[in-house]
Parts: C-alpha cells; structure tokens; sequence
C-alpha cells in the first residue's frame, strides 16, 4: 500500500510536469493499485476468519468479491485512459516533454512492481489466497505496462530527429498499449473471480476424484460436489458399498475415500457419505448370494462357498454356514433351520436351500476383524487393483479374525466370457498376492461374479 501511495505521487507530479498522458495514465493505475491493495488487505483479514453460524463455510469468498472490485476499477481506468487516448490521437495536441525526471520515474516503477510482485506471489502460494494471486498477477503486469510507457517516451524523444515527427503521437499510443494490457488482465482475472463465485469445477477434477474413490468395496460413486471459499476447498462425496457391509468397513471406505480426495485438494474439508446398495428396493431384486451374508450377519453368523441354481424354472441355494464351535448338533441345526426360514422369507423365489453346518474355526472362535484390520486389506485391494496384473473388481469385502489370522471374503467381478479355468486362474493369483502383503492372512473366499453393464 506504501508503494502504491509513493508511486502515484511520483508519477501524478512527473505526469503534470511533462505533460505525458502515458504517464498520468500509469499514475491513475497507481491509484487504482493502491485501492486495490487496500481492499486486499481488508478482504484477506476479514477471509481468514473461522466459519460461525451465519457463514458455515467460512468467509473466504469475501477474497473473491476484493478481486471482482478490483476488476471494475481497472475497467473503469482503461476506459478513461483510452478515451483521452483517442483525444490526443485525433480531436487535440499536446505536448509531451521526454526528460529524465519521466523516464527516471518509470524505471522506478518497473523496481518497485517487480519487487512487490514477487513478495506477493510467494504469499499467495504459502497461504493459497486469491486475493494475493489476484494482485501478484495485477502488479506483474504493470511492469509491462511501465515499460510500453516507456518505449512511448523513447518515441517522443526520437521525433525530434528529421522524418520522425510522427513519433510525437507515440505516447498516446503507448497509453492505448497500456490500456489494452490491463483489460485483457482485468478480464481474465474477472472471469477467474466469477467462475470462483459461482463455484465453478476445474476441467478434470470431478472425474479425477471419481477415479480416486472407486475403492475396493465401493460399488459405485453418486454425487459429487466441490466447490471453493478463498483459500478453502469443500468436497462432498456420497459412495454406494453392498448391504452386507459392516458399519466399521464402511467407515474404513469412508475414511479411505477422504483421503484419496485430500490427495487431489490438499487441506481441502471432505465429508464422505456412505449408502447402501439398493436401500429402496426389496430384498427379492436384490443379489441372492448378498441377501444370504447379510442374513446371516445379523443372527451372528456367517455364511460363504454359496452357490445358486436355476433348474427347471425352481432356484435352490447351496452354501457353508458358520456356527459357534461349541454348540452341540441340536443347537448347530436349530440356527441353520432358524436361518433357512429368514432366508425364505428374503427370497421367497428360492425353493430348496441345503446348509452346510461347519464350526466356526478348528482353533478359538471368530470375531469381527478391527478396523485397522479393515482398512489394511482394503489398502491392500486397492493397491492390487491399480496393477495391469490384476483382473477384477473386488467389493463386497467381509474382514473376520480368528486368533491371530485374518479370514477375508469378497466378491471378483469379471469379464462375463472369460473362461471358467481363467477365472480359477486369477483368483489363484489374487488370494498369492494377498498372501504376500498379509502374512496373517487365514482363509481367503472368493467369490466370481460376471462383470455388469453397470461396471
């Protein structure tokens, strides 16, 4: 703000003395800086406040407003600029003296600005504000402008020469030059500043955090939304994982989700919304296999190896399912009759069901995995996804612990005409893979489903 002050004052005296319209134009920019500056100041202080109950995503657009001010005052100077402009072009003449004391102060001037550009530049990239953005880009562009002043002094000063009396319009000319500079800034940083205010996305950013979340377990990306307040970026993502999914896993998918988003907007203020699959729809429509683990998860059992058949227009089911290891035969028969009933119930298309009843574990009984458990075969899965090597998509992820081994199960979609013994193939590969990352890992289930049109 200092500078602007001591440059206006230098360049409205050296102006009147010599009688250049370029430099008279450079010291109203000068004056119009240093309101900008002021406001800037204002804005990045009122900007750096904390979100309160009138203004809950902070108060960084008021950065954004300083800039669209901003813009309006230097539209205003270029208009005035280029009209005298065209006075002295054609309609009056006016004499310009080409001293030193004008291209003293011009010289000064290109100083200054360099300095306070970069000052500025560097603030703006540690603090990511606009604002700052906005008048580093303003100010760099006056060093441009100075110096179209003065290739007009130097004309004035060759027009003395025989044949180069023309060269005494070159300092009007040099002020029209100065003029279209700072429009041509004024309208890109207007149109930046609009785009801001209307919270316009980047090209490319929606579908690169589309990509980001697409984690092992997410069945699909719904909406999602961002949107900016001064330095402050917001991200609101909703996600679809199966019905089955535990409330930990999805929090781990939550939690996974906002981080790969924080890769793309740094700092940015991310919230996640995890939903079923389906939730509106009835349980016949849903996956037969999915209807099966989550009844089977809510009687505290768990359900695997399960297979459905259509013969002869009649569906039946055949699967394994999980009791406690210290039950007896009478009590084992009594859950999975229980469980067959619920399951009928869900499905009622299902004709024959036959349960096979297996112990939970040979060892010690089985308990829903911790979710730093979770969330590191989901790390793992995701890794494994991101490589040429891997063929499917894993979701539906089930993560149990029994003793000091993690038992995961989840499903591998593939293409629907890849051979059966290629399928058996990748799914071999898949579970050695995992090994490799997990050395605790137990018992691997899974599960090969045909790719959907959807996917």
């Amino acid at each position: 703000m200092l500078a602007g002050l001591f440059l206006t004052a230098m360049k409205l005296v050296v102006g009147l003395m010599t009688g250049s319209l370029g430099i008279l134009s450079e010291a109203a920019h000068s004056a119009l800086d240093f309101v900008a500056a002021a406001v800037t100041w204002f804005a990045v202080r009122v900007s750096g406040r904390p979100a309160d109950r009138e203004h809950t995503y902070g108060h960084g657009k008021v950065e954004n407003l300083s800039a669209l001010f901003e813009t309006g005052l230097l539209l205003v100077t270029c208009g005035w600029i280029i009209y005298e402009a065209v006075q002295r072009l054609f309609f009056k003449r006016v004499e310009v003296e080409a001293s030193v004391w004008a291209f003293a102060i011009m010289a000064t001037s290109i100083v200054v600005d360099f300095s306070r550009s970069r000052a500025l530049s560097r603030a703006a990239k540690k603090y990511d504000s606009q604002a700052l953005e906005a008048d580093a880009l303003h100010f760099s562009t006056d060093i441009w402008s100075s110096a179209v002043v003065l290739l007009g002094l130097v004309g004035v000063l060759l027009s003395t020469l025989p044949g180069l009396r023309w060269l005494l319009k070159a300092d009007a000319l040099a002020a029209l030059g100065v003029a279209g500079i700072v429009v041509w800034v004024s309208i890109q940083l207007g149109r930046k500043t609009i785009a801001n205010l209307l919270d316009e996305v980047p090209p490319g950013l929606l579908d690169g955090i589309v990509q980001a979340v697409r984690l092992p377990g997410v069945l699909d990306v719904g909406r999602v939304r961002v949107r900016r307040s001064g330095p402050e970026a917001f991200a609101d993502v909703t996600l679809t994982v199966g019905r089955e999914t535990l409330l930990e896993r999805a929090h781990g998918v939550a939690t996974a989700a906002e981080a790969a988003v924080r890769r793309l907007l740094p700092g940015a203020d991310v919230v996640v919304h995890v939903e079923p699959a389906d939730s509106a729809a009835s349980a016949r429509d849903e996956d037969a296999p999915a209807v099966a683990r989550v009844i089977a998860l809510r009687m505290g059992l768990a359900a695997h190896n399960i297979n459905v058949e259509e013969v002869l227009g009649s569906r039946s089911m055949e699967l394994h399912l999980e009791v406690d290891d210290t039950l007896s035969v009478g009590a084992a028969h009594h859950q999975a009759t229980a469980f067959e009933k619920a399951l009928h119930e869900a499905l009622p298309d299902i004709g024959q069901i036959v349960t096979h009843i297996e112990p939970t574990a040979v060892s010690g009984s089985t308990y829903r995995a911790e979710p730093k458990d979770e969330a590191r075969v989901l790390e793992v899965l995701h890794e494994l996804a991101r490589e040429d090597s891997f063929h499917c998509h894993p979701h539906n992820v089930t993560v149990r612990r029994t003793g000091d081994e993690l038992a995961i199960s989840f499903h591998c979609a593939l293409d629907a005409d890849t051979a059966i013994t290629t399928a058996h193939t990748i799914t071999e590969q898949v579970e050695h893979a995992l090994r490799a990352r997990l050395p605790h890992l137990g018992r691997v289930v899974i599960h090969v489903e045909p790719l959907s049109k959807k996917k």
